[in-house]
This record gives structure tokens, C-alpha cells and sequence, in this order.
């Protein structure tokens, strides 16, 4: 049995504070990606334990390398996600998605450092003229191959709209916002044990959850904040724009489902 784990920052168990996963603020972002790798190996054990035989790992928060190399479990590989390949070694052979640290998106009340893909551009995002996050937009990329998400770890805010885009979801409410920049949080032994019991009755059941596959062909859009963000692409042949902010693409594949 075969589990792909896509590791984002914010609902990582412990992480409280902004400045936790911000790069910028040494001490801070080195205590988040220490509470990230405790996180992600109880979540690997748990796999592991519940009958997975291969676990691959990539950490995706603002384009990877959290993953401290020398703390993780030996027994999973590790790879950073790259252009249009969000999980680059899926396919076909994988029984589940394990979405870990994740948030809710961008404009959700008491979503915990919510946003959608680009907090500093991004306003919405729609799949099908259909409002949502990443929790959706990598379940889709992840159903071109037929493979489920069988798992969302984060914030409350997120574990909603883990089961409102996915339906059957198993979901590790670790951590509740507080307004967007704050967030009260589990002990981390209760955190890491909600971690492990979900996780591991994921993975049993694996087989019964289903993939995320929105109809082909269909359109993506993404309104930005500002109406300059949205000037490059009046160029784009294959791009329409719809009004200041907001521009539109047809796709055939799940595959592109963030391809802007």
C-alpha cells in the first residue's frame, strides 16, 4: 500500500503564530519546521503501522525544503514539489493523499493564516465557476491519477472545508484560528495522538474513499487582490479576462488545474 503525504506549514500542530512559518524570522520559523518534522513522523509512523509499504513525503509550503533531512523517518522518501507537478512522483500505484498542515482559503472567518495559493495575490480561486482552496485544487490534481485524499490534517476552519469540497474525509482538527493570525492549539501530545489514531484509520479504509474528479473540460479562475496582477495575461491567447481583477482558462485536464 502505497501513501503520498503533501505537507503544508500553517496547520502543522503547535504552530500558533505567523511568524512561525515565515522564513524571515529565524528563531521563530526554525521552532515551526522543528513542530513540522515531529508532525510529519508521527504521521509517516502511523502509515507505516496501519500497512502502508511505501510513503513519500513532500513539503509544499512556498515551494518546499521545511523537511529537515536528518530528523525524519528513515522509511519515507522525500521529494519538493516543482512547476505544475504538485506531487511529482503520484501516479496510478498510489492508494491515498494525505493532505498535512494544510489551511482553509483565502477569506475564511477564524481560518488560521487562510489563503489560496498566493496570500499576497490571490483573492479567489474557481474550478468550474466552483469557489476553493488547495485542500481541492490538489485533490483534483491528485484525481487525474484516480487516487483519493484520504486525510486533511489542520485548523477546524479547514477540516470544514476538507469535507465540504471532499465529502468523506477523515480530518485532524489539531489547532482553531483565532481571527486569521493567531490560533489556539492542542497540547502537542494530544495533537500528535488525534494525529496518529486519524491517520492510521485513514489509511485502513483507504479503499473506501473515492477521488476528487470535477468534470473535463471545464475553466479555472482566479480573481487578485489588484487589477495590475491580473495585467500580464491580456497577452495569453489562451487566457480571457474577465474584468479588472479576474482572468479565465479552459483546461481538458485535471493536470492543470493550477496552470496560470
Amino acid at each position: 500500500m502505497k501513501i503520498y503525504i503533501l505537507a503544508d506549514m500553517e496547520g502543522i500542530s503547535g504552530i500558533r503564530r505567523m511568524e512561525e512559518v515565515k522564513s524571515e524570522f529565524a528563531s521563530d520559523y526554525a521552532h515551526g519546521c522543528q513542530l513540522m518534522m515531529q508532525d510529519i513522523n508521527v504521521v509517516v509512523d502511523a502509515c507505516f503501522n496501519a500497512g502502508a509499504t511505501e510513503v513519500v513525503v513532500a513539503d509544499t509550503h512556498g515551494g518546499g525544503g521545511q523537511v529537515r533531512m536528518g530528523d525524519m523517518d528513515q522509511r519515507a522518501v522525500y521529494e519538493i514539489p516543482g512547476k505544475g507537478m504538485m506531487m511529482p512522483s503520484l501516479d496510478e500505484t498510489f492508494d491515498g493523499v494525505i493532505l498535512f498542515g494544510h489551511h482553509a482559503k483565502a477569506g475564511t472567518v477564524d481560518g488560521f493564516l487562510d489563503h489560496t495559493m498566493s496570500s499576497a495575490a490571490w483573492f479567489e480561486y474557481r474550478l468550474n465557476d466552483v469557489e476553493m482552496g488547495e485542500i481541492g485544487i490538489e485533490a483534483a490534481w491528485a484525481g487525474q491519477f484516480d487516487v483519493p485524499v484520504i486525510m486533511v490534517q489542520g485548523d477546524e476552519a479547514t477540516a470544514r472545508e476538507a469535507k465540504e469540497t471532499l465529502g468523506e474525509v477523515e480530518c485532524a482538527v489539531v489547532k482553531w484560528g483565532v481571527g486569521r493570525n493567531k490560533a489556539k492549539c492542542l497540547p502537542l501530545t494530544k495533537a500528535h495522538a488525534v494525529v496518529r489514531e486519524t491517520a492510521e484509520r485513514a489509511v485502513k479504509n483507504c479503499k473506501t474513499f473515492k477521488p476528487f474528479k470535477p468534470t473535463m473540460p471545464g475553466t479555472i479562475q482566479v480573481t487578485y487582490y489588484r487589477s495590475d496582477m491580473a495585467d500580464g495575461y491580456h497577452s495569453k491567447s489562451d487566457i480571457e479576462r474577465i474584468d479588472g481583477r479576474t482572468i479565465r482558462k479552459k483546461i481538458t485536464s485535471l493536470k492543470d488545474v493550477c496552470s496560470f
